[in-house]
């Protein structure tokens, strides 16, 4: 081998085995609904919790999302929606019986998803028949349950993500499925290829050598940004990190977790406030907006028809007054010194585009609550819709603790001092 700069090197290829062709190829033991039988024969649940929705997949039964919310007097509200439900005609059987008649073919079949950047077959099982959803003309959702397997795991849900409107994929990592060959975690090969220089070479091309001490010094701690660089965008406040959640009947649209810098709080509280910076979040069909004192919209960018916008309201500091009159603008807590604290302020959006389902205009109550969380500076974003076009938006975080301080009787707030 000889290099651009005429360096010389013999070098020796490895050899890569390929038993897990032939370990697969050979394979004759239980097809992957035989092994997952004990999983549905149990009727054990798995459970994942966001910020808001617990999620709860009973294997062989349902999938439920759910949100428990002690009200005045100790009462607990639920609200809870089925992502979908187990049909009557068990579906492990049919993959499983045309694997066994042709298996080779079977073998294209599998289907893959990218696990953090590596394609990793996975197990599909449908569920369907579960709570209508309005966006979809009440047609009811269903769900996509992905077994992946994974021998250190306890069959934990992975991820829950709406792919499109009411149609969910829920990933779970199960290490029954472990033993069967075509479904195991195939890690890329790494193989070390072994060079020795000839004579009139150095030991390490001259071109190496340059790329070595750049990556050294990219590992040097970078330097302090000045405080103007970074108030130069907008973009680099936040870094947005969205959780993949259920759209539901009547209920959650999207959440999201942003943070924000310390050294730029007091500027993001005031332009926030002023609504010159705004919320945007959603990781399913729609996407959030969310400008204080301003509006909130909800829209779908497709790249063939373009950008469908809904104004979901609007502000109006006289029809929230109005609201918060009649409704609890400020919600307390009780300290441990027995003071009372605000704890949340909700303000009421209305007049937003017409509802096909009411004739009536979409309004929203946005709910601002402090929330104490282990990041100092996170944001969590979620929305529902528990009546039909009339949603609720929240907005949680420990930076809101301070704004709420400056509520007054109507929940209304300003600029801390």
């Amino acid at each position: 081998m000889t290099t651009v700069d005429k360096e010389k090197y013999k070098c020796m290829l490895p050899l890569i085995s390929s038993g897990n062709e032939e370990e697969e190829k050979d394979y004759r033991g239980p097809t992957p609904g035989e092994l997952l039988e004990p999983l549905f024969k149990q009727s054990s649940c798995s459970y994942r919790i966001e910020s808001y929705w617990t999620y709860e997949v009973c294997h062989g039964k349902h999938i439920r999302q759910y949100h428990e919310e002690k009200e005045t007097g100790q009462k607990i509200n639920i609200q809870e929606y089925y992502l979908g439900n187990m049909m009557i005609k068990n579906p492990l059987s049919e993959p499983d019986q045309e694997e066994k008649e042709n298996p080779k073919e079977s073998a294209k079949e599998i289907p893959t998803k990218n696990i953090e950047g590596q394609m990793t077959p996975y197990y599909p099982v449908e569920m369907g028949n579960g709570t209508p959803c309005s966006l979809r003309q009440n047609l009811p959702r269903s769900s996509t349950v992905m077994y992946i397997c994974h021998p250190e795991a306890k069959h934990e849900i992975l991820s829950v993500a709406e792919v499109t409107t009411c149609e969910y994929e829920v990933v779970i990592l199960t290490p029954l499925l472990c033993s069967h060959p075509k479904y195991r975690f195939r890690a890329s090969p790494v193989n070390d290829i072994f060079c020795q220089s000839l004579p009139g070479s150095p030991l390490k091309p001259h071109n190496l050598e340059q790329l070595e001490k750049q990556q050294e010094m990219m590992k040097m701690p970078f330097r302090r940004v000045k405080e103007e660089e970074m108030h130069s965008t907008k973009e680099e406040k936040f870094s947005s990190i969205h959780k993949p959640v259920a759209v539901g009947s009547h209920q959650l649209l999207t959440v999201g977790t942003t943070h924000i810098s310390k050294l730029t709080d007091d500027q993001l509280i005031k332009e926030f406030l002023s609504g010159s910076y705004c919320f945007h979040g959603g990781v399913g069909w729609w996407k959030y907006e969310f400008c204080y004192g301003k509006y909130v919209h909800q829209y779908h960018e497709d790249k063939e028809s373009g950008k469908t916008s809904v104004v979901v309201g609007t502000w109006s500091k006289e029809e929230h007054i109005e609201w918060s009159k009649k409704n609890a603008a400020r919600t307390y807590y009780l300290r441990e010194d027995g003071t009372q604290t605000v704890r949340m302020v909700s303000h009421f959006y209305g007049n937003g585009d017409v509802c096909d389902l009411t004739d009536k205009p979409r309004q929203v109550t946005v709910k601002l609550k402090c929330k104490e969380s282990d990041s100092p500076h996170a944001v969590t974003i979620y929305m529902l819709e528990p009546h039909s076009c009339q949603y609720i938006l929240g907005v949680e975080s420990p930076v809101i603790c301070k704004i709420l301080d400056t509520a007054d009787e109507y929940g209304l707030l300003s600029v801390p001092s």
